[in-house]
């Protein structure tokens, strides 16, 4: 009968603690992510979008702004996708129209600036950090001044295909500007959080 129970309480340690490990695993993530999104304007669309670099990303700034980067290019390719297909199967006609053409070009202008910044956050260098970080504000901006443009040309208009453009449009918008809160906090922590190939 002893044996039974030591069997048992051997098998149920065996069952019970890698699922408490991986519980202070996944609590230990989520503050990874947590702390990292606490510079960002939208906190909780942060922590939801970049939850899958908790481990990955811990508690490195460079990490993060790759991540930030990495989920924004991701964010702006699905809106890209959306209007491209709206152009084909849209129906919009006067202002509109000419909006989502105009729309079209802006958020490819943002992937090209965002493709641009997650390349320079690959080859971060000491030497070179300053004006990496220059460049990557003024490219990240500029995404988010593209977003901004393809927003103001249906400002006023209303439907549901222009409110569900609108909608996703500010989505990577967000999405943008928390990775630019990112690469800021990057800049800030300053050399000593990245190390050259």
């Amino acid at each position: 009968m002893v044996r039974r129970i030591s069997h048992l309480t051997l098998l149920l340690a065996f069952i019970f603690i890698p699922y408490l490990a991986s519980q202070l695993v996944f609590a230990k993530g989520r503050n990874n992510v947590r702390e990292a999104c606490k510079v960002t304007r939208y906190q909780n669309l942060c922590m939801r979008s970049l939850a899958p670099f908790s481990y990955s990303a811990g508690r490195g700034p460079s990490k993060w702004a790759r991540a930030g980067v990495s989920v924004t290019i991701g964010e702006v390719k699905n809106v890209q996708a959306y209007l491209t297909n709206l152009t084909r199967h849209g129906r919009l006609r006067g202002r509109n129209k000419v909006a989502l053409l105009d729309c079209v070009e802006t958020i490819a202008d943002a992937l090209d600036e965002l493709h641009r910044s997650l390349n320079v956050l690959r080859r971060l260098s000491r030497r070179t950090f300053g004006t990496q970080m220059g460049d990557l504000n003024t490219w990240i901006s500029a995404a988010l001044t593209d977003q901004d443009t393809c927003l103001d040309g249906f400002q006023g208009e209303n439907g549901r295909k222009i409110q569900l453009l609108q909608n996703r449009v500010l989505k990577a918008y967000y999405i943008t500007s928390n990775a630019l809160a990112l690469v800021s906090k990057l800049a800030t922590t300053g050399l000593g959080s990245i190390s050259d190939p």
